[in-house]
């Protein structure tokens, strides 16, 4: 690499991180078949299984992302995917549904801090006209963990049982959290960047760049609680998370009962549109900071991209009326490729709309608080949904017409900066 490119590294350590943390979630979808007919649990039961990992994921999202302001990216980094792969190895040692459900609340807490380092790390590492093809490969690594994991975890299981295919999984992350520890320090005081590259970084990632700093919380929250911008994007968020958890959690199951599917051949066919949407959304990325320069960024012309994304995203609608699974691969594929991109392009886009860097971490938690407990709904209603009448058409729909609503709020309502003074609010 580059001497002057050596902050990719940082973007490939979080893309690394991300892409473990999805890994770790498909696990669980990839092993439900097996798991549901050990503990004797009904797709409406699985389906809160699911979700699960979210109850305490929202919750901690908040107080996490302040402690991300105030530890910083190195130390919370490391305790959160520390506990989260501990809780998903724990997930193999499960003896009922009690400690089936304990362990993923335990993912959830764990996973809590990973986009809040991520978004930080990249507010202090990224300059701002390279912060889309940087948060880009951040979210990228939420497709390439179900793209390699889908594979990996469905041939671990088919080998050596589910069980052990959570403990595998889980010293993955520790052996990350090693890495990271070695490797990541600020731009200011790392010894492996060259001083032009570290220069670059400093002089153009913002004025204020964030440091590890103290943070009038109350203040903070009041400002940002009553930001109709921030809302509107939480709600943009939430509706394309919606799909992406329903991939998530329901896609293999979806290929197995309704496209008639072995376990590997499921594993197969989730693994690849999940990796060409990885290429794809970093192709995408790219393209946002080619095209959008300067005033466009801090006018938020990032939005465009979101809800065009969305729009696409929406062909979702069309999976349960067409019966090639060649082009059901398709549809999902551009959905997921969609999505991808407008998660990634609306974090980017919370992150030019803020001009008070110090709240990055905050800021992050509350645009993902609204985006999870949307994906937390995901898999519970999905469940629902398939053991009703209209099984996965109905679920389908569902998602389709969330992601149109998206685009409608991120084009019309996140036309002003996050931390504007309250009166302009």
């Amino acid at each position: 690499m580059k001497a002057d490119r050596r902050r990719l590294w940082i973007y490939i350590l979080l893309f690394l991180l991300t892409m473990i943390n999805y890994m770790d979630r498909i696990n669980l979808s990839i092993a439900a078949a097996p798991i549901q007919k050990a503990f004797h649990l009904s797709p409406i039961v699985m389906g809160y299984v699911f979700s699960s990992f979210l109850w305490t994921y929202i919750i901690c999202l908040v107080p996490v992302g302040l402690a991300v302001d105030k530890w910083g990216t190195r130390i919370m980094a490391s305790v959160s995917i520390s506990l989260w792969s501990i809780a998903g190895i724990l997930t193999g040692a499960s003896v009922n549904f009690m400690t089936l459900l304990l362990s993923r609340l335990g993912l959830g807490a764990g996973e809590s801090a990973s986009y809040l380092v991520g978004a930080r790390a990249l507010r202090e590492w990224a300059p701002r006209s390279e912060r889309g093809l940087a948060t880009a490969i951040l979210n990228g690594g939420a497709y390439a963990g179900p793209a390699f994991g889908a594979i990996f975890v469905a041939w671990l299981v088919t080998v050596v049982g589910w069980r052990y295919s959570f403990v595998v999984t889980g010293a993955i992350g520790l052996v990350w959290m090693i890495v990271w520890l070695i490797w990541f320090r600020l731009p200011e005081k790392v010894t492996w960047l060259s001083e032009s590259e570290r220069n670059k970084i400093l002089q153009e990632r913002d004025a204020g760049a964030p440091t590890v700093a103290k943070v009038n919380i109350a203040q903070a929250l009041k400002v940002l609680l009553r930001s109709k911008t921030l809302w509107a994007l939480a709600i943009t968020q939430g509706c394309a998370n919606y799909t992406s958890y329903l991939f998530l959690t329901w896609l293999p199951g979806y290929l197995q009962t309704s496209r008639g599917l072995n376990m590997l051949k499921s594993g197969f066919y989730t693994a690849a549109p999940y990796a060409i949407a990885v290429v794809l959304g970093l192709i995408l990325g790219w393209i946002s900071d080619r095209l959008l320069k300067g005033k466009d960024l801090t006018k938020g012309g990032r939005r465009n991209v979101v809800a065009v994304s969305l729009l696409f995203s929406s062909v979702v609608l069309f999976t349960p009326f067409v019966s090639s699974i060649w082009v059901v691969l398709a549809l999902i594929t551009v959905s997921l490729a969609s999505i991808s991109t407008a998660l990634s392009m609306n974090t980017a886009l919370t992150s030019d709309l803020l001009h008070d860097a110090k709240l990055t971490g905050v800021t992050i938690s509350i645009l993902f608080l609204g985006g999870n407990i949307f994906g937390a709904l995901a898999p519970i209603i999905t469940g629902y949904v398939v053991a009703g009448s209209s099984g996965f058409t109905g679920a389908f729909i569902i998602a389709g017409v969330l992601l149109l609503i998206g685009a409608t709020v991120c084009m019309t309502l996140t036309r002003k900066s996050i931390d504007a003074p309250l009166s302009n609010e």
